[in-house]
């Protein structure tokens, strides 16, 4: 069995993710949906005191890109939505690998309620017409009763439907209107979709989903893959002795991690030398850090949302950014866009626990800031609370 350094582990995972180097040229739309396909997966969330996040998680890889590219890609159906890691844009070509869940929506848990869906036949018969014979509708296009309140878990009968249809694959999303998602008839838009010739059986789905969670990780221990598409009860021992036997995967041991298995696609990594030169902030719902246990685990990260817990008790901030830094997560920082000032305000940075401060790492944060402020309109950066060692070194005001 092959053995190698924990730095390695980590080059050639963050090389199957689009993050050990930065990108060497100006993004070009085709780099948007390549950099998709890479992580086989766009998780997509709605806080948006930075940039959000499907667009923040592009940005890491890219650099500065126009964030209609990403809207454009779902309106060309070359994406489209659906529930995988969560809700996620997923390229159109994995269509298929989803399609037995919205075949099956009872075992989506709360994303369907089937005893709404059997108990409003006739409204949801009514809004399906609605639809066809007047074209894409948002829940925004629909009324609240009267004195119903809005909110997270009283959505308006409206809302509910369209969630319910979409999860069942009756509804897909064909565009983001200010984020808000405009949903149309599957049949309008697959109109040569034919579950009898095109869907997969579940079995041949799962197996697929799980080559792509190995390709996206690029090495991986065995109880990381699963949780890509959060499958559940998937053969991963069968899958994986499988795959050892036709050379899709290569056992490795890491240190500190012990048995990992080596995508084959990732196999060259073994030969170069590789530097970590990417110096980025990540999104708390980025790939690289998504599963918290293979963040501690692989990058010794220890990492929670925190936007849900009451202020008082948060350790951190409401959404706080991990930074990648030359193959390495080396701190976290709290940052708050003011759009209408043109101000990215930092409200505090932290370093992880035994990162050491020098020139070049002080020089790359900086920039990795300033470009991150830019690609959101920023015109300047105010700093707040920082690292003594830091505070030091940096003003607290940057203009450009």
């Amino acid at each position: 069995m092959l053995s190698l350094p924990l730095t390695q582990a980590r080059h050639i995972h963050l090389a199957a993710q689009g993050l050990l180097r930065p990108p060497r040229r100006k993004a070009q739309f085709a780099d948007l949906l390549r950099s998709v396909r890479q992580m086989s997966l766009l998780q997509i969330d709605t806080i948006n005191v930075v940039a959000r996040s499907p667009y923040l998680v592009l940005f890491s890889r890219l650099g500065d890109y126009p964030p209609e590219w990403l809207e454009q890609a779902l309106a060309a159906g070359q994406l489209f939505e659906y529930w995988a890691h969560e809700a996620c844009f997923i390229p159109a070509e994995d269509y298929p690998l989803l399609r037995h869940r919205m075949l099956s929506p009872q075992a989506m848990g709360w994303k369907y309620n089937a005893e709404w869906a059997a108990t409003r036949q006739q409204e949801v018969a009514e809004l399906l017409a609605h639809i066809e014979a007047h074209g894409p509708v948002r829940s925004a296009d629909f009324a609240s009763p009267d004195g119903q309140r809005g909110g997270w878990w009283s959505w308006k009968p409206h809302k509910r439907h369209l969630e319910n249809l979409f999860t069942a694959g009756e509804l897909m999303v064909v565009e983001r209107r200010n984020f808000q998602r405009v949903y149309d008839l599957r049949q309008r838009v697959l109109p040569h979709w034919d579950d009898a010739l095109h869907a997969l059986e579940e079995k041949e789905a799962v197996r697929q989903m799980l080559r792509n969670s190995a390709q996206s990780l690029g090495l991986f221990r065995a109880d990381w893959l699963a949780d890509y598409y959060r499958l559940k009860r998937a053969p991963i021992k069968t899958i994986l002795a499988e795959w050892l036997e036709t050379g899709e995967v290569v056992p490795v041991d890491v240190e500190k991690l012990g048995q990992c298995y080596l995508h084959h696609s990732s196999l060259s990594m073994l030969q170069e030398n590789s530097r970590a030169t990417c110096t980025t902030l990540l999104s708390p719902f980025d790939p690289l850090v998504w599963d918290r246990k293979r963040a501690l685990e692989l990058f010794n990260f220890a990492y929670r949302l925190e936007c849900y817990t009451p202020e008082a008790k948060r350790q951190y901030g409401y959404f706080v950014l991990p930074i990648l830094h030359r193959g390495a997560l080396k701190g976290r920082l709290d940052a708050k866009m003011l759009r209408k000032e043109k101000i990215l305000l930092v409200k505090q940075l932290w370093l992880e626990p035994g990162v050491k401060i020098n020139e070049g790492l002080l020089a790359d944060w900086r920039q990795a800031i300033i470009r991150f402020a830019r690609w959101q309109g920023a015109e300047a950066v105010h700093l707040q609370k920082l690292p003594p060692e830091i505070a030091a070194n940096w003003a607290r005001e940057w203009m450009f």
